[in-house]
């Protein structure tokens, strides 16, 4: 075979791979992000990215090299030769500076990754199945961020959307330029908090907190998801990152105050029928719908069925209870932490009436309020 033959259909290969077509279909590399530990990290990955591409360029340039000039076909003589120390002492010492040369950044890259100290905020983070609770230890500010992609897109019955199961009904509001400091937990199963434009991905274990931090410098939206296999809708766990500038930042701390002391006062209000189930039904979508399902049939045996049930044809307080502290040895949990008096009796009511239900109950909000 002459070299000619041999080197053309590489040449046809690595022309296909380098056209412009190509790269657009193959966008495989890192995001740099948008913090500095995400840029670091970013530098680190391409600094070895390139030594490694040096290291399989010039070994594989040697082996094609001899395999071309030294082959039979040109009846090149053989050679014998056995313990060569020079070549010995050269094949270690090589690779052993390479690997300092690329040690040294990595470890303080990793050093900078763990160093959480002198955080100008610090934010719990909780796993949930299958949503994230986000607690601001320094504002007293807590809520849930929920999937918020139209169960119509999901069954297929719609187009999906642009941000199909990566939108959120909640998303975690953070200052810009500011150390943020992340505490994270899980309260069932180990899940795995990842936003590539922050740069790190840690894992969430029950009875255990882990610790990173970032330093967002650009506002604006970054996406994230659930990276750890953490059940049956384990897809269905987004993280939406909303990047403000201080003064937005702080307005929103304003607003979210509020919020909390209206949704107080809105406890202690009557609620007509129709009000109830009209927020009962986006409630139903936004927190129960992954294991119930839209049609209230659920998924039995794991998630049981409401439509004709027990629970939602039997007494009202029993009802109640079981939304308020779940049920212990079930995938059913207790939404008494997780939602507000206002959401909990139209949540109810909803369940009680929907899907031929129609046993005409209300619950208020005064309701849950007695039953707390």
């Amino acid at each position: 075979m002459s070299l000619k033959r041999f080197l053309r259909p590489l040449l046809s290969l690595l022309l296909a791979f380098a056209s412009t077509s190509a790269f657009a279909a193959y966008a495989l590399n890192m995001t740099p992000g948008v913090t500095p530990v995400s840029h670091a990290v970013y530098g680190l990955h391409m600094t070895i990215l390139w030594i490694c591409a040096a290291i399989g360029t010039a070994v594989f340039g040697v082996m094609l090299f001899v395999l071309l000039r030294h082959r039979k076909s040109l009846n090149h003589p053989a050679a014998s030769f056995h313990e060569n120390t020079t070549i010995e002492v050269i094949w270690t010492v090589i690779p052993f500076l390479i690997l300092i040369f690329m040690a040294v950044p990595a470890t303080k890259v990793l050093i900078a990754l763990e160093d959480t100290s002198k955080s100008d905020l610090t934010i719990k983070i909780t796993g949930h199945q299958w949503k994230w609770q986000y607690e601001y230890l320094d504002s007293e500010i807590t809520f849930f961020s929920n999937l918020s992609t139209p169960t119509e897109q999901i069954n297929n019955q719609a187009p999906k959307g642009e941000h199909y199961l990566l939108e959120v009904d909640n998303h975690l509001v953070l200052p810009i330029n500011k150390k943020i400091r992340f505490l994270l937990t899980a309260n069932d199963v180990i899940h795995s908090w990842w936003v590539p434009a922050l740069g790190f991905k840690k894992d969430a274990i029950p009875g255990f907190i882990n610790e990173s931090w970032a330093k967002i410098e650009e506002p604006g939206i970054y996406r994230g998801q659930c990276a750890e296999l953490c059940g049956l809708n384990h897809g269905y766990m987004p993280i939406v990152i909303d990047a403000r500038t201080q003064e937005d930042y702080d307005k929103w701390v304003k607003d979210q105050k509020q919020s909390a002391a209206d949704a107080l006062l809105a406890s202690k209000t009557q609620m007509t029928f129709e009000e109830l189930m009209k927020k009962g039904e986006t409630v139903y979508k936004t927190v129960c719908v992954a294991c119930h399902q839209a049609n209230g049939e659920g998924l039995p045996p794991a998630f049981p069925a409401l439509k004709g049930s027990k629970i939602a044809l039997g007494p009202v307080a029993d009802h109640i209870q079981m939304v308020l502290h779940g049920k212990t040895g079930t995938a059913m949990q207790a939404f008494g932490a997780q939602l507000h008096d206002v959401d909990l009796a139209a949540v109810i009511t909803y369940e009680r009436n929907a899907w031929g239900n129609n046993t005409k109950d209300i619950v208020q909000p005064a309701d849950i309020k007695a039953a707390r």
